[in-house]
């Protein structure tokens, strides 16, 4: 697994969204490239992903891109699709992309299950404490107690840049635009990025359904093919 940069923005924000519940990373780090304009800068490459290419606007579109925006001097990690079994990998690439941009600070987005459908909550949780005043002004509890799995379980352990972690409740099965659209009002208030959120929600769903297809297409590609595999893998599950 390599890290391929173009070019390296000095001391940046970088904020880093993975599938995981709700699909909330990928779909709020996506509208913030688009808000943003944010361009491509770079891409971590392995031949241990999947070998699905998405191509967008006659582009082909990375599985685990980073884009630049220079106007905030954010950079974004986008992840189209979950990389089980690859987490602690991603949190080296992670770690080695903060320390060559000496990032001012990495800011993790994930889902947690939802209690209860009907209430979206937000819960942060930082290693940098002169940051827990802002985030908790910003309509944000901290998270107390709780388990962190995926590759954001990993750079929890791994990272030592001043971090913050933004947990939103969502679905545990479903897109879940609504809270993509929670956190991104969260980020706005927290980066002051001057989010428009009169269109927010509908491009939130546009892209919930473009993401739900490449994950599925995803899954058909890893399914096995023959019914040798087919058996071979049910052996792994008992």
């Amino acid at each position: 697994m390599k890290l391929i940069l173009k070019e390296r923005p000095k001391s940046p924000v970088v904020i880093e969204g993975f599938p995981g519940f709700g699909l909330v990373g990928t779909i709020t780090t996506e509208f913030l490239i688009k808000h943003l304009n944010a361009k491509s800068i770079g891409y971590i490459s392995s031949e241990e992903i999947s070998p699905v290419t998405t191509i967008h606007e006659g582009t082909i579109v990375e599985p685990l891109g980073i884009f630049y925006d220079k106007t905030t001097n954010i950079v974004i990690l986008h992840a189209l699709y979950g990389l089980n079994g690859m987490e602690w990998k991603i949190a080296d690439i992670i770690v080695d992309l903060c320390k060559q941009l000496k990032c001012k600070e990495l800011i993790s987005l994930e889902g947690i299950a939802a209690p209860n459908p009907e209430k979206t909550n937000v819960y942060f949780y930082t290693n940098d404490t002169s940051k827990k005043k802002n985030l908790s002004k910003i309509g944000m509890d901290q998270l107390r107690e709780g388990i962190v799995m995926g590759v954001s379980g990993a750079v929890l352990l791994k990272v030592k840049t001043p971090l913050s972690c933004i947990f939103v409740e969502s679905h545990i099965g479903l897109a879940d635009s609504l809270a993509a659209a929670k956190i991104i009002e969260v980020l706005d208030k927290y980066l002051g990025l001057k989010v428009d959120y009169a269109p927010l929600v509908k491009t939130a769903h546009e892209f919930e359904t473009k993401l739900k297809t490449i994950i599925e297409k995803n899954k058909e590609a890893m399914m096995p093919t023959s019914k040798k595999e087919q058996k071979q893998q049910l052996g792994y599950i008992g």
